[in-house]
């Protein structure tokens, strides 16, 4: 892959730098893993100086919408991708690991310090240039890498809507509220994890029909906060806001967030009628955030509803829930399975903005891109990650599998990978399905 100027965009090639458009997790991944690699990078990030609606500081890498990182386990592929990330010697698998706080069998960190870490090691990187400033359109430099995240900022949305020739792409995504510990009521609410697994690391509050059922009326009729500027809803099915989801039926958020399998309620000795999980959000314990419960109810409604939640009704919300807009763009028209461009040679995108759907796999993306990004600069043939892999199904659908006239932001599960060779039980077939990425990984980094 010559690293030519791009003659239909007037892109210009600057020896020996790679420009990394965004410090979210996917540009901060790839920042790092092209500075590891020898090539000098210069990092522009807009934060603090210009805020989204969702931010709350100008560390890199700030978690808006939850502090898990999901599932460690194999059984469930964003723990497979977690472990092939772990083996590419990933930089935010690292900060993780170092800001790891209880979570049962899920990945979770201490969001403050997390960002924090991710900000200092990136600063103190000699091959790393940070620059805090505003990108407004698509830089000329190549090779550029975009990760802008889904909350990039209007005018930097023109321009890639006039570079892209697609029209705009967005979904809504939430967040949940974050409640202090101190105004639980713990002589309702008791700590346990679903069937027992991962020790007693969930906040739960249980609740029968009865204090059910006026919770879920109350919910369905809340007043919500006007869409202004969006000309429809298109909400993501993996972070839908719960009063969307109580909507639908009586029982659907007892078959989803407030699902009471597997939870014993330690006072009756039997299992709730449904029950409110809440989760660690800092180390200290001090901050709990309501699992599965991003809304965009007002936040007066937030406080009245959600204090109708048995051992919440004195509950202060030190973060209500919000709602945001997330871009993305027509990847399987757009990108090819190296993260460039199709169009335009030297441009590569990263993280949510690709349509990867959440905090890991918009990691793993900046992994990609700024492996390619290297490949670019060096003159030599891009990367292609193996379908067979995590980090390769995953590109794989948002580049190649996934229709463009229907294209929707994707999390990494199995379903995306191809089928095994071979018959399997099916209790075995995700155990099959790790192996195989594991070991097809480990012949692939010879190519790293």
């Amino acid at each position: 892959m010559a690293a030519a100027a791009d003659d239909k965009k007037g892109g210009v090639v600057i020896p020996g730098i790679v420009t990394v458009v965004g410090a979210g997790l996917a540009g901060s991944e790839a920042a790092w893993q092209i500075a590891q690699r020898g090539i000098p990078v210069r990092l522009l990030e807009m934060r603090p100086y210009t805020m989204t609606p969702a931010h709350n500081s100008g560390f890199f890498g700030e978690l808006v919408c939850s502090n898990s990182l999901r599932a460690l386990s194999l059984q469930n592929a964003v723990g497979l991708l977690k472990e092939e990330m772990r083996q590419l010697h990933s930089f935010i698998m690292q900060c993780a690991v170092q800001t790891q706080i209880p979570a049962g069998g899920a990945l979770a960190v201490d969001r403050e310090e997390f960002a924090r870490q991710i900000t200092t090691r990136l600063q103190e990187h000699p091959l790393v240039e940070v620059c805090f400033k505003e990108v407004k359109e698509v830089p000329p430099e190549r090779p550029v890498i975009i990760a802008t995240g889904p909350l990039t900022s209007p005018e930097l949305s023109r321009s890639l809507e006039l570079l892209t020739g697609t029209g705009k792409l967005y979904f809504y995504d939430a967040a949940a509220p974050i409640v202090s510990f101190q105004s639980i009521n713990m002589e309702k609410a008791f700590f346990a994890s679903r069937y027992g697994k991962g020790g007693e690391d969930y906040l739960n509050c249980p609740m029968n029909r009865d204090e059910y059922e006026l919770f879920w009326e109350e919910l369905c009729r809340g007043e919500v906060y006007a869409a202004k500027e969006f000309e429809k809803e298109i909400f993501f099915e993996g972070c839908m806001p719960v009063e969307v989801l109580a909507r639908r039926g009586i029982d659907t958020l007892r078959f989803g967030p407030l699902k009471p399998v597997g939870i014993v309620n330690p006072a009756t000795r039997e299992q709730p009628h449904a029950v409110v999980q809440l989760r660690m959000d800092n180390r200290e314990g001090t901050l709990y955030n309501m699992v599965g419960f991003q809304t965009r109810l007002k936040r007066g409604e937030q406080k009245r509803i959600f204090r109708l939640i048995p051992g919440l009704e004195e509950a202060v919300f030190v973060r209500y829930g919000m709602m945001h807009r997330n871009t993305f763009i027509n990847s399987p028209l757009l990108l090819s399975p190296t993260l460039e461009m199709k169009a335009h040679r030297g441009i590569f995108f990263a993280g949510q903005i690709t349509g990867s759907e959440g905090y890991v796999e918009s990691a793993a993306t900046g992994i990609v891109a700024g492996l390619n990004a290297c490949c670019y600069m060096r003159g030599i043939e891009g990367l292609v990650f193996p379908p067979e892999t995590a980090i390769g199904a995953l590109v794989n659908y948002i580049t190649t599998a996934a229709d463009p006239a229907c294209f929707q932001p994707m999390n990494v599960n199995y379903g995306l990978f191809p089928v095994l060779p071979q018959k399997v039980p099916k209790r075995k077939r995700k155990e099959m399905l790790a192996r195989r990425s594991l070991e097809i990984l480990s012949a692939f980094r010879k190519y790293l």
